[in-house]
Parts: C-alpha cells; sequence; structure tokens
C-alpha cells in the first residue's frame, strides 16, 4: 500500500503561519513521545539583511516546561537563495544554524532524533531577533510516526 504524505508525515504549523523575525520567534512545542524522527522546516523572506539564527530547543512539556539547547549536534540543510536554487545543501552539524545577512528567500531544516534529546520528549525552536519588520518566517514541524496512520496520535498534546 503507497502511504500519502501526510499519511507518513505528521505536519504542523510551528509558527502560525508565516510571522516577522522582528522581536524573535518562539515555535510551538510539539510531543515526540510517538515519532521516529523530526524535521524543523524553515522558510524565511528576507526584504533586509540579516544574518537570523534558528535555536531548536527541547523540553519536558508542550507547554515549553524546562525549554533548553539541544544537546548534541543534529544534521541540517540550507539554501540560501530559493528563488534561483532548489538545492538544500548539508552543513556541519550543529546545534544551531544562522542564514546569511543577504536579501533572500531561504530554506533551512534540521533533523532531530528524538534519541538524541536525552530525558526530553519535546521539540521546539527560537528564532532570533531580526529588529526588521520586513524579514519573515514560516516554520512546520514533519513528524515520522512510529507507525502510519491516516489518524496519527496529537503531537500538541503531552
Amino acid at each position: 500500500m503507497l502511504l500519502t504524505l501526510p499519511e507518513y508525515l505528521k505536519i504542523i504549523d510551528a509558527s502560525g503561519g508565516p510571522v516577522t523575525t522582528n522581536g524573535g520567534v518562539t515555535c510551538d512545542y510539539v510531543s515526540l513521545k510517538n515519532v521516529k524522527r523530526a524535521w524543523i522546516v524553515l522558510n524565511f523572506t528576507q526584504a533586509v539583511g540579516h544574518a537570523t539564527g534558528v535555536d531548536p530547543k527541547r523540553a519536558t512539556a508542550v507547554d515549553g516546561t524546562g525549554a533548553a539547547a539541544l544537546g548534541t549536534a543534529v544534521p541540517w540543510w540550507l539554501n540560501e537563495d530559493t528563488a534561483t536554487l532548489d538545492a538544500l545543501t548539508r552543513q556541519t552539524d550543529a546545534v544551531t544554524g544562522d542564514v546569511a545577512a543577504t536579501i533572500k528567500k531561504k530554506m533551512m531544516v534540521f533533523q532531530i532524533d528524538p534519541a538524541t534529546l536525552g530525558d526530553y520528549d519535546v521539540l521546539g525552536c527560537d528564532i532570533d531577533d531580526s529588529s526588521q519588520a520586513t524579514n519573515f518566517v514560516s516554520v512546520n514541524y514533519f513528524l515520522e510516526m512510529r507507525y502510519s496512520s491516516d489518524l496519527p496520535p496529537s503531537a500538541i498534546t503531552d
């Protein structure tokens, strides 16, 4: 049986759609209790160049309780100009990532193995303050569930 994307990956809007990075962004947290692997996918639209940083976080509850930086470097990919290139370039494993201070549309992807989070079982991320009201980001989590289903268990509750 062939699975469709929503049957294979649970997709969650982590930022509430495109939001300005002016003032920074705290994304929603999701439970990884039933997750085999997770990806944080960020799409930036930068009208003003800024080296905006992204900090994936781990926590102990979906309300962000005990939020902390990742304790283990993870794989991540970057495309600094999605208007002219459709390829993501693998970066050196890290616990954070930054986009260049250029005026472009960009994509960043972090891959998280829940087993690397230690005693934490919740994932979130913060985007640094760009101090630019015309710079935007949209963030989605893609969760590979342990068991495929057309109605997987909720990830937004503990």
